[in-house]
């Protein structure tokens, strides 16, 4: 995931009907510069960062100006960290987390162990005690190398299956047990980094309901097995035409948990993935859209109780910085999903989110 800059377009809220249809008032889109997010959000305010972006001044002036914490987006990904023969190269992750520490951010460290990757190297025909052992030392590498310098880890990343229906088989749930490798992961992250706040990391808990229950339930499976989990990764990729309530749910019964809960990766794009049919919904309608499902999402993050707050994380800051939008991710330049334009001015979901934030959401 790299950053490419496309062309910007000024997007103006529309139809009196489109709004109504989502059940709250516009957002109108503030004029000028967009107050620091950092200063507006209860709790610490981060997004993600790669080392490609470190030595860009716009990027910098717009991180220093609105996060108090960094997530790296790919550098402690296995996929960067992880080589042939079990080696290790920790040495993009350090470069943002020294950024971070130079200029007084926290971090968020994502992620340590993901479906995804490593089965490169993790291989079903490796030995189950080399395979185990490799496992341990690469968790206590990685977790231990910033050992009191992070302030959380996503531990285990999308264990779910995509439907909810269960979880997903894969290298590591086949070598060590499909509950198995997130308790060696988790116990194994808690000796490396004591104090540092562990998570479970999922997306689509808000959009489908049935994987938001799987979820929870796995959640409360694992502490049950032993699992140091200290708190919830919500990933937040929306879809905004879900029903009004469905995110307020899913933070009403994760929230019953107790734990602290990061609402970890969100944007909230505009364009549907997949599918045959035309999109006809207008701008208007789809800005409607973020504004409603983005200020719900603030609504419900702002009435959990303080300790519950844990952070508050877009996935890119700017809208070229996004996934969504970068030549190898889906590569939809005029995709527009996070709170800030290319420019690091305000979108109307800013607005949405500042007005759930200081209650004046509905007003």
């Amino acid at each position: 995931m790299r950053s490419r800059a496309h062309p910007t377009r000024r997007l103006v809220l529309g139809s009196a009907v489109a709004l109504a249809a989502c059940g709250r008032p516009a957002a109108q889109t503030p004029a000028g510069p967009a107050a620091p997010l950092k200063d507006l959000v209860p709790a610490p305010f981060g997004a993600t960062a790669m080392t490609g972006q470190l030595d860009d001044p716009a990027w910098r002036e717009a991180v220093l100006r609105h996060c108090s914490q960094l997530t790296p987006e790919w550098e402690q990904k296995m996929e960067r960290t992880l080589g042939p023969g079990f080696a290790h190269d920790f040495s993009a992750s350090d470069r943002v987390v020294a950024f971070a520490r130079d200029h007084g951010l926290r971090v968020h460290g994502h992620t340590v162990i993901w479906y995804s990757q490593g089965s490169e190297v993790f291989t079903d025909d490796l030995p189950r005690d080399r395979f185990a052992a490799e496992y341990d030392r690469y968790i206590h590498a990685l977790v231990g190398r910033y050992r009191g310098r992070m302030a959380g880890w996503d531990v285990v990343n999308e264990p779910v299956t995509e439907d909810g229906n269960g979880l997903r088989d894969c290298h590591w749930s086949r070598a060590l047990g499909p509950e198995g490798y997130m308790v060696r992961a988790f116990q194994q992250a808690k000796a490396a980094d004591p104090d540092a706040v562990l998570f479970l990391n999922e997306y689509n808990l808000e959009n489908i309901p049935a994987k938001g229950a799987t979820f929870l339930r796995l959640v409360e499976r694992l502490l049950t097995l032993g699992a140091p989990i200290d708190g919830i990764g919500t990933q937040s990729h929306l879809n905004i035409e879900i029903p009004a309530g469905r995110v307020r749910d899913f933070f009403r019964d994760s929230a019953s948990l107790g734990l602290p809960i990061h609402v970890s990766e969100l944007d909230f794009p505009m364009q549907r993935d997949g599918g045959h049919l035309p999109d006809l919904r207008s701008t208007a309608e789809r800005r409607a859209q973020q504004v409603a499902r983005v200020g719900e999402l603030a609504e419900a993050f702002a009435a959990l109780p303080e300790r519950q707050r844990y952070a508050f994380t877009t996935w890119g800051l700017r809208d070229p910085d996004s996934w969504l939008v970068r030549a190898e991710g889906r590569n939809r330049t005029d995709e527009s999903a996070l709170l800030l334009d290319a420019e690091a001015r305000p979108n109307p979901a800013y607005q949405a989110l500042v007005d759930a934030f200081t209650g004046r959401a509905g007003a």
